[in-house]
């Protein structure tokens, strides 16, 4: 009994989630400047790169102090548009000395809580003797990235501009697209340590309110220490975290992103993520490119029906070559079956060990090109795998017929243009692969009857996965298997569940037929 309680204790304290912080800070800053100074000490113990810069105000003679951390401000800023109005200007006319700050935004706080949130967000704060509130200012500063293309999202005819790992700069992108006043954001901050903050961008006039508050609701009821990045947030806020699918879209492209808010659906904007998250995302968004609606239809239809056909390539290929070896070698015409029995007949192994064997060397060699340096990551994937394959055709370990599948698979997986998605079709080939294994078509049968049913069953912020597939919905296949003219696509898909559907007329302006 004495065990079961310490357990059920234990289990108590760790369902109740609390940051203990070594130094509890008060409620409310006092009027005393030496007070104020002890207790941004006492909070940021330890810190060398807090700065505490006292001065005398010029204007009322008042002496203060500065507090920020120099790794997260920018310096020329405070100097030029804090500390120089407040120590060398002096204006008669207005005894406020407020006013004389060249700074945009100012905020007055007197909470403890509020003041270090601002210097750990690269805020500047101003105390001031005999006075009960604290001034901030926006001089934020931290080591950032430039604007350059995207390394996985690559477009011929897009634009050549991807996200960065700061929030503002990401919105700022977004809103040259759309220069539109229903162009809304909602603010939300996550994580007790890491303080992530998140914007949500979405046109009001078009989103539908009821998928905008289901992932409002999911964001709010997170209690977590930090989140890291915006595929962390995914996995905390998709309907089923089970799923091998992805069920909200990760672009680095701001271009994508705007044009999926003019769809009607969400963007989610995380600061210090190279990424945004777009919701709610159906199964056939992660087969579209920019290319797509940069080249003429009829070029990005064919494009299209190559990556569907990829998908099926890449999942059931390999299975198929296991299951006709192993149990249904009768349906291979005469003249290639003595052809793979020539090239199978050094090789010890059954089709299974040997496709297994192949496949688990791919992902290693791909996964080893991901990691090296880019200069010689390509060289290494390409030069080891004609190498490795070479030399296991030769030793008799493995066929060329099985070479050439576990090629043709590797390309179709790779034609996905959505990493996320393409990471889930190299995952599923290994079930389908073990079923084929065991039953030969009727496992591959039974494999894909169990994908359909979580595909139908799956949803991505209460919108159903598979639409337009599943359910039917037949105008939304303009833009499904092929991309029909873009003057022909005037209604919003539904899946998004849009409140305003039109988005264009189809008035095509002729030429000349004269």
């Amino acid at each position: 009994m004495v065990f079961f309680r310490k357990y059920r204790n234990k289990k108590a304290q760790q369902s109740s989630f609390k940051i203990q912080h070594n130094n509890p800070a008060k409620e409310r800053i006092s009027p005393l400047l030496l007070e104020n100074v002890a207790e941004i000490q006492k909070i940021f113990s330890d810190t060398p790169d807090l700065v505490v810069k006292k001065i005398v105000i010029k204007q009322t003679k008042c002496p203060a102090v500065l507090v920020y951390l120099s790794g997260l401000t920018d310096t020329k800023t405070i100097h030029n548009h804090v500390l120089s109005p407040l120590i060398f200007e002096a204006n008669q006319e207005d005894q406020d000395f407020e006013v004389q700050v060249s700074l945009g935004q100012v905020k007055e706080k007197d909470t403890w809580q509020d003041i270090e949130n601002a210097i750990l967000q690269g805020n500047s704060v101003l105390f001031i003797d005999k006075r009960n509130k604290a001034f901030i200012y926006d001089t934020q500063g931290w080591p950032q990235r430039g604007i350059e293309d995207t390394n996985i999202e690559s477009s011929l005819r897009g634009e050549h501009v991807g996200f960065t790992e700061t929030g503002s700069s990401n919105i700022a992108m977004i809103r040259r697209h759309i220069q539109n006043r229903e162009l809304k954001m909602k603010e939300m901050t996550v994580g007790a340590r890491g303080n992530l903050k998140l914007t949500i961008m979405y046109l009001a006039d078009v989103v539908n309110p009821e998928v905008l508050k289901e992932l409002l609701d999911r964001i709010n009821k997170l209690e977590v220490e930090s989140i890291l990045n915006a595929a962390s947030l995914a996995e905390y806020i998709e309907d089923n975290p089970y799923s091998p699918f992805p069920q909200l879209f990760l672009t680095e492209r701001p271009d994508f992103a705007s044009g999926e808010i003019l769809q009607g659906r969400i963007v989610i904007v995380v600061d210090r993520s190279p990424n945004v998250l777009i919701g709610p995302a159906t199964f056939e968004i992660f087969f579209k490119s920019m290319d797509d609606y940069g080249a003429r239809w009829l070029v990005a239809s064919f494009i299209r029906l190559m990556r569907y056909f990829g998908f099926f390539v890449a999942i059931f290929l390999p299975a198929t070559y296991i299951a006709v070896i192993a149990f249904h070698f009768e349906i291979i015409p005469l003249k290639l079956l003595l052809s793979i029995g020539a090239s199978r007949e050094r090789v010890p192994f059954p089709p299974f060990i040997e496709a297994i064997v192949m496949e688990i060397t791919l992902e290693m060699l791909r996964e080893a090109g991901i990691r090296l340096p880019a200069k010689i990551g390509q060289t290494v994937g390409i030069v080891g795998g004609i190498v490795i394959g070479q030399a296991a055709v030769e030793a008799g370990i493995v066929s060329n017929i099985m070479v050439i599948v576990v090629a043709l698979t590797a390309i179709a997986s790779f034609i996905i243009p959505n990493y996320d998605m393409g990471a889930a079709i190299r995952m599923l080939r290994f079930p389908m692969m073990v079923a084929a294994s065991l039953f030969g078509f009727v496992g591959i049968t039974v494999g894909l009857m169990t994908l359909i049913i979580h595909f139908i069953s799956l949803e991505s912020l209460g919108t159903p996965y598979g639409s337009p597939i599943a359910p039917l919905r037949f105008p939304d296949w303009k833009d499904l298997f092929i991309r029909f003219p873009a003057w022909s696509i005037v209604k919003r898909p539904e899946s998004t569940r849009a409140i305003q559907w039109k988005k264009a007329n189809s008035n095509r302006p002729k030429g000349d037929e004269h």
